[in-house]
């Protein structure tokens, strides 16, 4: 295909992401697709129904480190470990989906810690693992050195994110 603008050749025109991969047939003289969030999906993709939770394969392994204050938790991932980035879609609340208890909020975060409102409820203790679905899974990866991987429970490898600290 040529530019009909400039004059250039252009054999490949990428174009796409996850929400927009199902529709990408539709634009003219595109030829290849780029959709990035599908094999992880995350919170954004899932409130906007574009996934399931079950579809979600990358959750955030962290631990409750306090419970000093009445209603809250503290967990040891905050902003550099998940990303600042809120829901896009849906209610447009926290900053991702604690598995083990859909109930809590996870409200805020420093650059450290997280801050899980636990509402009524006495739900977690000091200690406790949690995994947590984030709501912009890009972002999370690219700030990680790798991904530990399992099946069924067991851990089976990681992988090195082989793009981090490549952004310019």
């Amino acid at each position: 295909a040529k530019s009909k603008q400039s004059g250039l050749n252009c054999e490949v025109v990428t174009g796409g992401s996850t929400p927009t991969a199902y529709n990408s047939h539709l634009v003219r003289r595109l030829t290849e697709i780029r959709p990035g969030t599908y094999v992880f999906n995350d919170m954004n993709e899932t409130k906007a129904g574009y996934s399931q939770l079950s579809d979600c394969a990358l959750r955030v392994q962290v631990t409750v480190v306090s419970k000093a204050v009445q209603g809250r938790a503290m967990i040891d991932g905050g902003s550099k470990t998940f990303s600042g980035d809120r829901l896009i879609s849906g209610d447009k609340q926290g900053f991702g989906f604690v598995t083990e208890h859909p109930n809590i909020q996870f409200a805020s975060m420093s650059e450290e810690h997280g801050h899980l409102d636990l509402g009524s409820s006495d739900q977690v203790h000091v200690g406790e693992r949690l995994s947590i679905i984030p709501n912009h899974v890009c972002a999370c990866v690219n700030m990680h050195n790798q991904i530990t991987y399992h099946r069924k429970g067991i851990v089976e490898g990681s992988w090195t994110v082989e793009g981090r600290g490549k952004l310019q």
